[in-house]
């Protein structure tokens, strides 16, 4: 760790290390797992022996992620879904559980952002947000749930620190990403005593191509924005990665319910 003439600290790359066979036996679904986030937790699933159903609406990307699974000996099956809608998410679910006879481990990452002026806010953008990074892991996690129970398996969501505070000209991200985290405690409360486990991450800003692809209105205060920053370094998908895939193994047995920023300490201020 370096800190610059400005006072900012530049971070030098950290090895992150797996866990050969954590996982082996395990079947997990992974939605969101083209690229970014979801596509590190795919893999490293894979790579600590799970079984891994990789769904994304992008299908050719998906079906790589896929594919650097099975190459490095791992077993994965790719499959095209569109997490907004009810039926296929519970079709990817089935997938998952006939193909290799159960269910372990839901990780719902799938997610979109858009910016705009609140009241310049389209119906159109605001109701796809909310489709698909709210609708999208209540979809997934209730399909998911009888099988999960059956395995005392557990849920991961993610959500972002816009799930736990604000942040300028994102408004309808933000609230699809704080109801993610009210739907997370409030699964982790109802299955708690049978054995389900229900927990989420808060990244900060990551390196992703969701990320970069995002345009602010021109006349925004930059000031505002910079709010939700403390370094100046992108975090790698990895590193959200490794937490994530961590709160879905037998370590976190006694973790439930847990809202698990990893944002470089945005969220505490």
């Amino acid at each position: 760790m370096d800190v610059r003439r400005d006072g900012a600290v530049a971070f030098a790359p950290v090895q992150l290390h797996l866990v050969p066979n954590r996982f082996s036996g395990k079947t997990a679904v992974v939605t969101g797992a083209a690229g970014g986030i979801g596509r590190a937790t795919a893999v490293r699933l894979g790579a600590e022996g799970a079984n891994v159903l990789c769904c994304d609406l992008q299908a050719d990307a998906v079906e790589q992620t896929a594919a650097t699974i099975t190459e490095a000996g791992g077993t994965a099956v790719p499959r095209a879904l569109d997490v907004s809608e009810s039926a296929a998410c519970s079709a990817a679910i089935d997938e998952a559980v006939s193909t290799w006879g159960g269910l372990d481990v839901l990780a719902n990452v799938a997610g979109i952002l858009g910016s705009s002026h609140t009241e310049q806010e389209t119906d159109e953008q605001f109701r796809r947000i909310l489709a698909v990074n709210l609708h999208g892991p209540f979809f997934t996690s209730r399909a998911a749930i009888p099988h999960l129970l059956e395995r005392r398996g557990a849920i991961v969501n993610v959500s972002s620190t816009a799930g736990v505070m604000g942040q300028a000209y994102l408004s309808a991200y933000a609230a699809s990403k704080h109801g993610v985290i009210g739907l997370t405690k409030s699964m982790a409360i109802e299955y708690a005593r049978q054995g389900l486990r229900v927990n989420a991450v808060c990244p900060g800003g990551v390196d992703t191509a969701m990320t970069q692809g995002v345009s602010f209105p021109d006349d925004v205060n930059f000031h505002l924005i910079l709010r939700a920053a403390l370094v100046d370094e992108p975090q790698p998908p990895d590193s959200v990665a490794a937490a994530l895939v961590w709160l879905a193994s037998d370590e976190a047995i006694f973790v439930n319910g847990a809202v698990l920023s990893i944002d470089s300490g945005v969220a505490a201020g």
